[in-house]
């Protein structure tokens, strides 16, 4: 059974309970864990919000945080990571 984005509250539940009677045993594990968190889940899944763009900032930093390990301090890094004071003046100016 597949459960889309479409469908009810009362078709997850009997999703989840269905994929509770399965024999592989991860995915046992993660429906017991769905009603824990059903408010997050279904807001997760109905609503149009995403926190995707805060993710994929955070895993940018993790990445740059991760070359630079023991190569460089914090004032390196934070001038990789934030943009130039100098180019986002320029560049405001030239749009204008």
């Amino acid at each position: 059974m597949v459960v889309g984005v479409t469908e009810t509250a009362g078709q997850r539940l009997r999703w989840i309970q269905e994929i509770k009677r399965s024999r592989f045993g991860p995915l046992v594990r993660f429906a017991y864990g769905l009603p824990k968190d059903i408010v997050a889940v279904t807001a997760a899944v109905e609503t149009e919000w995403s926190n995707g763009q805060t993710e994929g900032q955070i895993n940018r930093l993790k990445a740059i945080k991760r070359q630079m390990y023991g190569r460089a301090g914090f004032a390196q890094l934070r001038a990789r990571v934030l943009p130039s004071p100098v180019l986002t003046t320029s560049a405001s100016v030239n749009s204008s």
